[in-house]
């Protein structure tokens, strides 16, 4: 699958694959966070947009236009503005983003990244035709100022399959009529239970082992390895294209 943004003429765009790490996540004792899999390849599943400038935005809690006020680092423009009213922050997003047939970009707010005071909104954008440019939107969730650094990122993007979802055989079903995997659950269940009474004692195994790890191994209660199992995430970076 090929992507490119195409960066209107005077204009720059700072764009990276989305880190793993998270100030929050480093912050938890022993970078524990980092033990939930799921958690940390989320974090690096897309493409951030970076803020090219430091900004500071705050909302008096009304509706009207001039509600929201954008204040700019000295000597820099900021990269959002009010535009629509509401409490909502605009980014424009300064390129068009062409990708292959039938895939389109989701555009949502940096990945497991909450900032208090505002929220991130989402979209998704065909670009596998749209001439249109798109913005990053975030609302803002009480009356206050908010603030975004230079190099902050503000917009998460994410290639989406469109036919994916449309083509789901979406269905539901008691989980004994699997008894395997009904086996396995219980077996888990008992064994998170016995873990989990086990860790306060210093001397336990459980103590020793700190954290429960099939999940991040990638094997079932059987001991068995999945298929297709993932620890970690390498996204290329966007690089100057020759034009063809």
């Amino acid at each position: 699958m090929k992507l490119t943004a195409h960066v209107i003429d005077g204009h720059t765009l700072d764009i990276r694959p989305a880190p793993r790490e998270r100030d929050w996540m480093n912050r938890t004792d022993q970078h524990y966070a980092y033990r939930c899999l799921p958690l940390d390849m989320a974090n690096a599943h897309g493409w951030e947009l970076l803020c090219q400038s430091g900004f500071s935005a705050e909302w008096g809690g009304g509706d009207a236009l001039e509600q929201v006020r954008v204040l700019p680092d000295a000597g820099t423009a900021a990269p959002a503005l009010s535009h629509f009213g509401y409490g909502v922050l605009t980014f424009h997003v300064p390129c068009l983003f062409r990708s292959d047939p039938g895939v389109e970009l989701l555009a949502t707010g940096p990945l497991n990244r909450p900032k208090d005071g505002i929220a991130a909104l989402s979209g998704v954008v065909e670009t596998d035709w749209s001439p249109y440019t798109f913005t990053m939107n975030w609302k803002f969730t009480r009356p206050g100022r908010v603030r975004f650094e230079a190099g902050e990122p503000f917009c998460h993007l994410l290639p989406l399959h469109r036919p994916l979802l449309e083509n789901v055989q979406a269905e539901w079903r008691p989980l004994s009529e699997t008894p395997d995997l009904e086996a396995q659950h219980r077996r888990w269940t008992h064994s998170r239970g016995h873990f989990l009474q086990e860790l306060p004692d210093p001397d336990s195994a459980a103590a020793r082992e700190q954290w429960q790890r099939g999940y991040f191994r990638g094997v079932d209660t059987h001991g068995c390895p999945a298929k297709e199992h993932r620890v970690k995430l390498r996204l290329p970076k966007f690089v100057r294209g020759s034009g063809d």
